[in-house]
């Protein structure tokens, strides 16, 4: 009936008839009040009448207003919560699902028309989404491809702004500087490069007052403490607050640079040292002219073993070293030969090819020209038939090159002279003998079995295939409005947009740490603007150091195998901390997961002191205490989408959490919270569903 009402009768007819209602309810709560007490009279007293009639009638009054009160908070305050909740994620979060108003129903027109209005802004922000997708498109593909050649640069490109935070960096910088830390925006590069240089640099090119100046850098890893040569260049950015310019800085590893020329230094000292002291005695010897006695050409003996044994120490270690300073890559064995195979046919040789699953480091391209030559020589000079060509492991840890024939003997004299040859690679004087001599090897004639003639390569950086190594990050990351944005300095006052996050969950083997339940998965991602920066996740197992239950594992799908080699908390704990350093922690249900870190602080070594974001607690203050919190109502609510099988893990919930907290910023400004202390404060003010962890003063807010 009441709802045949609320669609037949406008909301203001329905609210006067409410009304009327109370009014009539009041009258009858008093006239039962009176017609008891009258009743009451001639056996209790007048008093006692009245008093019973007063008793009678407030308690129908009260209840009505309690009854009033419930309707209006189930119908109206409730209602225009959830209605008001949803346009706020409307406007706010991009949501472009229909309204919900049927918690609305008994507000007469207001949820359709605020239907009405969300289906018109919806309309009004896609069409400006087009327009705007129409002028950036342009944008968007030289930006992409901007990214993909930076990315691709052989050297380390960073960005810093003049207090020395990281604005930009392209993936050859972060392999540089990762240590236990990666590298990320808004991290100081002062944390993985030693300071020193790096300031000195920078003060003097900024006392050079040279827009164009530049300077060069020798610096280490803070991490790895491998040296790196850098060059700085300032740059002029906006800036608000400072005149202090940025800075460019190209890092390029040079350890094994200097490796290298410091052992070409010993061994040339060496040969200065281990021949001259010989020499010097052989011409002692020869001068006495002792050479007619037996004790004389002992000696003399002596001396010439000592200088054989020195040239001969010498030469083998040069043989070590020779190859060390050649650019090599990294090539399957397959590859290689597919290559020969491909260049001899357009020559006109047919060539049979095979190859272990083996990986060489070689010079690829100057290899293929060696025996695409060798085995053209072959044929031509000798006459070489049934040519073939195999790459196989050898037993002292490389791989052997074997091309074998048919036909007559290759003699050495032969083949020394094709490797005097100059071949035609691009390089000048670039011989077959060059090439070798750049790998560190040799190759000789020998016979083979059933007739067959083979020629020996051997190679001395060789491996078997295994899984493929991770590619590194193409992709460069930046964040421009870095080198624009003016420090508060007082975290309470930080905007909310400028806040740098880490949101993190965790997977564990119960939910009562105080009854020994342990952490078996961390995940956590940072975000910086109210927006997600790629590439910086963190993601670890956790060995518990105890059995995972199979009601757990049911629900987060680690099992105990996956964790039986995974590092423990201390560890793993050691690494996120400084994943999150200077960061504020988000989290969906906060104290469950910090309780989990902080009882093995003691253990890991480090405190976890950093400010904390509940996005339970952001819920409450966005939607509404009365409306479900957890992660799944939530993500529902925002038009999130987790799938299945990543729910309960500890990416995907992370994943899901940030992007409610991206979606939930914009709808708190829009409520006036636009600082971290005014959110804070705001979410104190729900205190019933969870402890608030942070120890901010934010009374002034």
């Amino acid at each position: 009936m009441h709802e045949w009402l609320a669609r037949k009768l406008s909301l203001r007819l329905r609210v006067f008839l409410f009304f009327a209602l109370v009014a009539l309810g009041g009258l009858a709560a008093v006239a039962l009040g009176l017609w008891s007490g009258y009743r009451r009279v001639d056996e209790h007293g007048v008093a006692s009448g009245f008093t019973f009639a007063g008793l009678i009638a407030g308690f129908g009054i009260l209840g009505l207003v309690v009854w009033v009160w419930f309707l209006f908070d189930e119908n109206v305050a409730k209602a225009i919560q959830k209605l008001a909740g949803g346009l706020r994620a409307r406007a706010h979060a991009d949501i472009d699902g229909d309204l919900d108003h049927e918690p609305a129903r008994y507000l007469g027109d207001l949820a359709p028309a605020a239907q009405a209005i969300t289906g018109s802004l919806s309309e009004t922000k896609n069409a400006l989404a087009e327009a705007v997708e129409r002028e950036t498109t342009r944008l968007a593909v030289e930006n992409a491809r901007l990214q993909a050649l930076l990315g691709d640069v052989p050297e380390g490109v960073l960005l810093c702004s003049s207090d020395h935070q990281i604005v930009f960096y392209n993936g050859r910088a972060q392999q540089i500087l990762t240590g236990e830390v990666a590298p990320g925006l808004d991290r100081s590069v002062l944390d993985y490069l030693s300071p020193s240089p790096i300031r000195n640099a920078y003060q003097r090119l900024v006392s050079a007052e040279d827009d164009d100046a530049a300077c060069d850098v020798l610096c280490t890893a803070t991490h790895s403490l491998e040296v790196l040569a850098g060059r700085m260049r300032l740059v002029k950015l906006p800036q608000r607050t400072s005149e202090s310019p940025g800075y460019v800085l190209t890092l390029r590893d040079i350890t094994a640079d200097m490796a290298l020329h410091s052992v070409r230094e010993g061994l040339l000292e060496d040969v200065f040292d281990q021949v001259r002291r010989p020499a010097a005695n052989l011409q002692t010897v020869l001068d006495a002219g002792v050479l007619e006695n037996g004790d004389g050409r002992q000696a003399l003996m002596g001396e010439v073993s000592a200088l054989a044994h020195a040239i001969t120490d010498l030469a083998h270690r040069y043989d070590s070293a020779r190859g060390g300073w050649w650019p090599m890559e990294e090539i399957r064995g397959s590859e290689l030969v597919d290559s020969v195979v491909a260049r001899v046919a357009h020559e006109g040789v047919n060539l049979i090819a095979e190859a272990e699953r083996v990986m060489l480091r070689v010079d690829a391209f100057h290899m293929v020209a060696l025996l695409t030559h060798l085995c053209e020589r072959l044929v031509t000079v000798i006459g070489a038939r049934a040519l073939s060509l195999r790459i196989a492991d050898d037993e002292e840890g490389g791989a052997m090159i074997t091309i074998g024939w048919a036909g007559d003997v290759l003699q050495v004299g032969l083949l020394e002279g094709w490797l005097d040859v100059r071949l035609e690679v691009g390089l000048a004087n670039v011989t077959g003998r060059t090439i070798l001599d750049a790998h560190a090897t040799e190759s000789w004639p020998e016979p083979g079995a059933a007739g067959r003639r083979l020629l020996r390569l051997p190679l001395r950086e060789a491996w078997p295939v295994g899984a493929p190594a991770p590619a590194p990050r193409r992709s460069a990351v930046y964040d421009f409005d870095l080198m624009d944005r003016d420090p508060t300095g007082e975290l309470a006052e930080t905007p909310l947009r400028e806040l740098t996050c880490v949101v993190f969950d965790t997977e564990t083997t119960g939910l009562l740490p105080s009854s020994g339940d342990e952490i078996v998965q961390i995940a956590a991602l940072r975000l910086l603007g109210g927006k997600r920066i790629p590439g910086e996740t963190f993601e670890s197992l956790v060995n518990p150091q105890r059995p995972i239950p199979a009601s757990a594992t049911e629900v987060h799908h680690v099992t105990n195998e996956m964790v039986a080699n995974a590092p423990t908390i201390d560890v793993v704990g050691r690494r996120f901390h400084g994943f999150a350093q200077g960061a504020v922690l988000v989290a969906h249900n906060a104290p469950f997961d910090m309780e989990f870190l902080r009882r093995h602080e003691a253990g890991i070594g480090k405190r976890f002191e950093n400010p904390v974001l509940d996005t339970v607690l952001l819920s409450a203050v966005v939607f509404g205490q009365s409306e479900t919190h957890t992660l799944d109502a939530l993500t529902e609510r925002l038009g999130i989408v987790i799938p299945p099988e990543a729910r309960h893990t500890a990416m995907g919930d992370t994943i899901a959490t940030a992007a409610a907290l991206e979606m939930m910023i914009p709808m708190l400004e829009g409520q006036g919270y636009r600082t971290f202390g005014e959110v804070v404060a705001a979410v104190r003010k729900h205190g019933r569903l969870l402890k608030d962890l942070n120890a901010v003063e934010v009374g002034a807010h």
